[in-house]
């Protein structure tokens, strides 16, 4: 069976390392928010080139601490995309503000400036720019769009830990970064974990508070706050980890760029990505007709694949209801979430498995 993704192998892999980082940890007796956490936030942050990392629960409240560092709640909007993990625009609903959604590009699957700008008001307070699938966003001029308009620009990073944009990396451009460490993700934990990246010194400060309570480490409150602490033995594994990030983004792209010679284009839309950036492949995703029965015929030559994501934000009901959408915007989101499907890509697919599954699915009929 070739599986979609394996944090299992990925373990494995670092295993022995990961295992004497840990028994140096278990040595140190501090659970909550000790040195663990505190070398990976910075560790991270310099990675990101940012000045500041703030470790937190999951991606999700990643994204919501930031909206709640600047401030943003009830009767305020917020902007991103509709076609996006649904991580995203439950963060803004939890901060109190309006998400509304707008359009992608439909060869970047990122933001529609056009659509973008369309989209803004005086009460857009945020815009949050998804880096989707690991494909960096035209981040420059998206910022452009938003010092124009005197509104802060939020990257959602949960999808392109380590991707670069004109030889910056992501996570260096907004002034709030926002990342997940999801066990599938390039950098991911055996667990729940993220970080906002900013460096911004008065914007991390508090995003410490509010992580916990709105406290200090006097417990002296300043603002109302959550539970949201990035967990001691995951920020162990993850500082682990990450000096194999780049390694293994390259093992992705070198997959990807194998899947692009070698997948029938006649039949497929394969990704495309700007000359500028560095997609680092966190999902790669075809476009194809048929959907179903590929997928079916797949999954009987011990092929897993999956969709990401079947249903756009605006289509989810109980979500759609929070938001703000002008449907008729949303033309390129409708149209290509019908034909998206996401093929097995992680730094331990072997080769094999690889030519296997364009093999497997090239002889695909329609």
């Amino acid at each position: 069976m070739i599986f979609f993704s394996s944090p299992c192998l990925q373990y494995l892999e670092r295993k022995k390392d990961i295992a004497k980082s840990l028994e140096i940890f278990f040595k140190k007796g501090n659970y909550i928010l000790g040195s663990e956490v505190t070398n990976f936030e910075k560790s991270f942050a310099n990675y990101c080139q940012a000045k500041y990392g703030v470790g937190v629960n999951s991606g999700t409240d990643a994204i919501l601490l930031a909206l709640k560092s600047l401030d943003i709640g009830i009767g305020d909007e917020v902007i991103t995309t509709s076609h996006t993990a649904i991580a995203t625009v439950a963060a803004i609903i939890s901060s109190g503000a309006k998400p509304v959604l707008v359009d992608i590009n439909p060869e970047s699957y990122n933001m529609d400036k056009l659509s973008l700008v369309e989209a803004i008001t005086n009460k857009t307070k945020a815009i949050i720019l998804v880096h989707m699938y690991g494909n960096p966003a035209d981040i420059i001029e998206i910022s452009n769009i938003g010092k124009q308009n005197n509104i802060p620009i939020i990257e959602d990073c949960a999808q392109a830990t380590g991707a670069i944009f004109n030889n910056k990396r992501v996570g260096s451009f907004g002034l709030l970064s926002c990342f997940s460490f999801y066990p599938t993700k390039n950098l991911g934990a055996l667990g729940d974990g993220g970080m906002v990246v900013t460096s911004n010194s008065r914007l991390a400060k508090k995003i410490e508070r509010i992580r916990q309570y709105g406290w200090n480490k006097k417990r002296d409150i300043k603002y109302v706050g959550i539970n949201s602490r990035l967990d001691e033995i995951h920020a162990t594994i993850l500082n682990t980890k990450l000096k194999y990030l780049d390694a293994d983004n390259e093992k992705r792209i070198f997959i990807a760029n194998y899947y692009n010679k070698n997948l029938n284009f006649n039949r497929f839309k394969l990704p495309e990505k700007n000359i500028l950036s560095k997609h680092v492949y966190y999902l790669y995703v075809i476009q194809v007709k048929n959907r179903k029965n590929i997928m079916n015929e797949l999954l009987k030559k011990n092929i897993i694949t999956k969709i990401h994501y079947k249903k756009a934000a605006h289509c989810e009901k109980k979500y759609a209801e929070k938001c703000k959408i002008l449907k008729s915007r949303l033309k390129n989101t409708d149209k290509i979430v019908k034909k998206i499907l996401s093929l097995p890509i992680y730094p331990q697919l072997k080769l094999k498995e690889v030519k296997y599954i364009c093999d497997t699915i090239n002889n695909i009929k329609n």
